[in-house]
């Protein structure tokens, strides 16, 4: 099995990217829902956050308000970052139960290419546990004008919350250095999608070689 991290910064389009892998027959885990399902009422996790931010964070029924969280952590103008005190409650639970899943994957599947799409694998100190890591960018206009349009929201509003989120991550120019395989997503989806297929096929030799298996056959 190969191990597979795909990250990028944010509102570069990594969903997007990672969903083009799964049409591939790529097996995907989002580390974004993940760390949504342990932060539910009554999780180990969610138990933490509550404890460590407040109930200010909680909607009427107990659940996490992502929004408010984001909030407390990213800090704001009258308020320092507390961004690293968040990650050190989420990162460790979400990283084990990643590390659980892809070995569940290789167990049911030794061929299978198992990728974790994540922000913060470089910044979690969780790269080595791949075995490539791609890196998806684009240009810095296009996240504001992506994070305007998911959170439906003018771009001066979505240039200053990216701009925040971007203060806690590593440059484009470090996750870049990194990489194994890095995508430029600034271009249409089509153009997306042909760069995904070239590095699939390329992900499914190496899958292949690491079992000792003869790589001359037709990837798909």
């Amino acid at each position: 099995m190969l191990k597979v991290g795909l990250t990028g910064g944010i509102a570069v389009g990594k969903s997007v990217v990672g969903e083009m892998f799964v049409a591939f027959g790529v097996q995907l885990m989002q580390a974004d829902q993940l760390s949504h399902e342990l932060m539910q009422p009554g999780a180990r996790v969610y138990k933490q956050v509550v404890r460590h931010f407040g109930t200010g964070i909680l909607n009427p029924d107990g659940t996490v308000n992502r929004p408010r969280l984001a909030e407390a952590a990213f800090g704001s103008a009258n308020q320092p970052s507390r961004v690293q005190e968040l990650n050190q409650i989420v990162h460790p639970a979400v990283i084990q139960r990643q590390r659980e899943w892809m070995e569940e994957i290789g167990q049911h599947d030794p061929k299978a290419i198992a990728m974790i799409e994540a922000a913060l694998i470089l910044e979690a100190d969780f790269a080595d546990d791949f075995d490539r890591l791609i890196v998806v960018t684009c240009r810095p206009e296009q996240r504001i004008q992506r994070w305007a349009q998911r959170l439906r929201v003018d771009e001066e509003t979505a240039r200053r919350e990216v701009t925040r989120r971007m203060a806690a991550q590593l440059s484009d120019q470090d996750k870049v250095k990194a990489a194994d395989y890095v995508i430029d997503n600034s271009g249409s989806l089509d153009e997306t999608k042909k760069h995904v297929s070239t590095i699939y096929q390329k992900l499914k030799l190496e899958t292949l070689r690491l079992l000792g298996t003869n790589p001359d056959f037709d990837a798909h």
